[in-house]
């Protein structure tokens, strides 16, 4: 099977000849070049609307092709490049997709309701840092009973270490990590195993370097609104509407011609766009009257906004979105952590997490103290669990630490498992950081791979965040976190898998792996999208209570104590049955330290 994702902008290659076409409302002439060393200039035709258009006779797949904007300076890539071997500074490469043989053509996706949800950094995830080397990984995945692989961005970004987040040419996969083909074969292989995989894509902002559109389309950005990273992607002035045209070409190009199952939209509440229809609604829409009718595709948000109308049910904008809430309430009963945007989970964590269990959001219209007082949220109770993407760790919370360090050195392993255990028996969507699943404890750790000024700026801002925290207040303590630039930042991040087989994290495996296959058992089988009868409850200080009751009528139980001390207080579930148990808890009024204790009774 053949996958292609038609664009009016890029190079489509074609037998008899290749179209290359470039918006530049900035030029008046542009050039295209083929080849690398020697380059032949072509003449391209200026068109209405600031595009420029040249279709080129005999040019191979493989062919080297860039644009000359001005005369006085380097060729630019195209912004739509498809693969950019070279990297973000270099010429692009002709790509025929038409080339690539699919063997994944009976594959539909996979009901929401499924998804366990697994994010992994593909240079980390294994010793390769390859798609290549992710494959031989999957086969580990599918044991454990992940149903949902999520890829950080791999959008081309500037040098060969990064998270994926300061990519600037949207449509090639990052060649560190190997070929555009490369990638299909993972998604292929994925496929073949009966695993989702979605795709972390960011529209809020271009990385800081590598990004040649000021030079030559102004207009793409629209200095009205500004943002951390300057003048906001104009979504909404005027030209907007082939800025909006590029994105929702972005959305389709790795949905259909990768097959990707979905995408994960980073930070949409930094994305800027005041029109009456926003641009996450048009790319859903786009999105569910494309390849949404073929089969399943999922969106799923980041949007620090909690707005509960994005996931509403009927037409949603969204399958689900990525719940800060509870990681932060989780987080802070089981780590002690109350500094930054702990704090405002800090008074009552407890009905924080209750909260996000029954209802989905904690913050549905409170003041947040660190927001300073503004009020956050919407209310999102009348909303299926499903609509949460619920998680103990990630990679921001892991990688923006100093020192990258992951949850089990921040606390108790008897907190962990009772963590871990309400995070996958709760009807909402689980997602696992990698390496969780068998208690990595290397560290996850900001990296990237700039040069000159833009390096030296990185590492000095990333020593001066932290120094407003305590512990590095001392020069020496901020000399001692790892150097973003360095190689050995990237190598330290790496997954150590041989450490699976020691005993202490084998018996974590276990754990993960009873939990997902339990949760499969009782809880997905009820999962139709529907909202739950949920209510919650608070024992003292570290004592949750919440009940599920689901459209065949039967009622889970979750009964937590978030202490290492004993708890007395909690509520009886009368006629039920004993579904699992964490630290020696059993069905009662009283739970030991760090026990749950979770029940099912028939409807």
């Amino acid at each position: 099977m053949k996958r292609v994702h038609e664009m009016p902008f890029g190079a489509q290659y074609g037998r008899e000849a290749t179209r290359f076409r470039l918006w530049a409302p900035g030029c008046r002439a542009v050039a295209l070049e083929l080849g690398r060393e020697a380059p032949r200039r072509v003449p391209m035709v200026a068109e209405a609307g600031g595009w420029h258009a040249a279709t080129v006779p005999g040019v191979q797949p493989g062919e080297a092709y860039a644009f000359r904007v001005k005369d006085d300076a380097p060729a630019v890539p195209d912004p739509a490049s498809r693969s950019n071997p070279w990297d973000v500074n270099a010429p692009s490469v002709v790509v025929d997709p038409l080339a690539f043989d699919w063997d994944d053509g009976q594959w539909r996706g996979r009901p929401w309701t499924e998804a366990v949800v697994y994010e992994l950094h593909v240079g980390t995830f294994t010793p390769e840092g390859t798609y290549a080397g992710a494959i031989s990984r999957l086969d580990h995945l599918v044991d454990l009973g992940i149903t949902a692989v999520e890829l950080m961005p791999v959008a081309d970004f500037e040098g060969k270490r990064n998270w994926g987040y300061d990519g600037v040419l949207q449509f090639a996969p990052d060649a560190a990590y190997g070929t555009p083909d490369d990638l299909k074969r993972f998604v292929a292989a994925a496929h073949a195993r009966g695993l989702m995989v979605l795709l972390d894509v960011v529209y809020n902002h271009f990385g800081p370097s590598g990004n040649y559109l000021p030079q030559y389309a102004p207009q793409f950005f629209n200095a009205a609104h500004q943002t951390p990273w300057g003048a906001a992607i104009n979504f909404d002035g005027e030209a907007s509407a082939t800025v909006r045209d590029f994105f929702v070409h972005n959305a389709l190009y790795w949905i259909e011609e990768f097959h990707f199952d979905g995408l994960r939209m980073d930070a949409i509440h930094a994305i800027a766009d005041d029109s009456p229809r926003h641009i996450v609604q048009e790319i859903a829409e786009a999105v569910a009257e494309g390849p949404g009718l073929e089969r399943h595709v999922h969106l799923v948000l980041e949007n620090d906004a909690n707005r509960a109308k994005l996931l509403e049910r009927g037409k949603p904008l969204a399958a689900a979105q990525w719940n800060d809430d509870s990681h932060h309430a989780f987080h802070v009963l089981v780590s002690g952590e109350r500094d930054g945007y702990f704090v405002d989970y800090a008074d009552r964590p407890a009905w924080h997490l209750g909260r996000t269990l029954a209802e989905g959001f904690a913050f549905q219209g409170e003041a947040s103290a660190h927001r300073k007082g503004a009020l956050r949220g919407e209310p999102s109770g009348h909303l299926p669990p499903e609509a949460f993407v619920n998680f103990i760790q990630n990679h921001d919370q892991v990688g923006n630490r100093a020192l990258g360090e992951r949850l089990n050195a921040l606390a108790p392993e008897a907190a962990l498992k009772l963590a871990s255990a309400a995070l996958i028996l709760a009807p909402s969507v689980p997602m696992l950081f990698m390496g969780e699943e068998f208690g990595a404890v290397t560290p996850f750790l900001f990296f990237c791979d700039f040069q000159g000024e833009l390096a030296s700026a990185v590492r000095e801002g990333r020593r001066k965040e932290f120094g407003a925290f305590a512990r590095f207040a001392d020069p020496a303590a901020r000399e001692a976190i790892p150097d973003p630039l360095a190689e050995s930042t990237l190598i330290a991040s790496k997954l150590d898998r041989e450490s699976r087989g020691r005993p202490a994290h084998a018996a974590w495996l276990a754990h993960y792996r009873a939990l997902i296959a339990l949760r499969k058992l009782k809880i997905v089988a009820r999962l139709d999208g529907r909202p739950r009868a949920s209510t919650f409850a608070t024992v003292g200080d570290t004592g949750v209570e919440a009940d599920w009751v689901f459209s065949d009528g039967a009622r889970v139980a979750f009964r937590g104590n978030f202490s290492p001390h004993s708890l007395t207080g909690f509520t009886p579930v009368p006629n039920a049955a004993a579904l699992h148990a964490e630290n020696g808890a059993v069905a009662g009024t009283t739970l030991p330290p760090w026990g749950g204790f979770w029940s099912i009774a028939a409807g």
